[in-house]
């Protein structure tokens, strides 16, 4: 299977195949607030998780995501009034799970509690450097790109 490498330094996302060689590579914007763990932090945790739940495969690029639902484009969004998250969250959502007990997973650290999501953004022009509130973001056509080529239970490691 596919696994996923992110490195907070260089602001890459990549995508290896079953022998670690590398198939493509992405920049990511990290959190804007370093990396850690706790609960409430906005930072990215760093360590050994996995995609948990894949969601928005079938919806167009540019579809903005409320608490995981639908609301339609951001076009659209805007002109209906629709009430959008400082960070908006677009195209697909890869939702991550922690692997590491006491380090991403369980209590204050669990970083599926802290929907830790590696989706794509309204704010493409930041990408490449760090600029969440503790997910990985991505550009809406490489976040479609990558959701094709990864599935549910991918591990995805987050690095210094």
């Amino acid at each position: 299977m596919n696994s996923i490498r992110i490195s907070v330094s260089d602001q890459t996302l990549t995508l290896l195949d079953e022998d670690g060689q590398t198939l493509h590579q992405y920049p990511v914007s990290t959190s804007k607030n370093g990396t850690g763990t706790q609960n409430g932090s906005e930072k990215t945790p760093l360590g050994l998780h996995r995609i948990k739940d894949m969601i928005g495969g079938a919806m167009p690029i540019n579809e903005v995501y409320i608490n995981r639902m639908p609301h339609g484009n951001l076009e659209e969004c805007k002109e209906r009034g629709v009430d959008l998250p400082d960070d908006v969250i677009m195209s697909r959502i890869m939702w991550l799970e922690g692997m590491e007990p006491g380090r991403n997973q369980g209590g204050y650290v669990d970083t599926y509690q802290r929907y830790i999501y590696i989706h794509g953004t309204s704010e493409e022009d930041r990408i490449g450097t760090p600029a969440s509130i503790g997910c990985i973001r991505m550009r809406n056509a490489d976040i479609i790109e990558l959701y094709r080529l990864v599935k549910s239970g991918t591990e995805v490691s987050i690095e210094e």
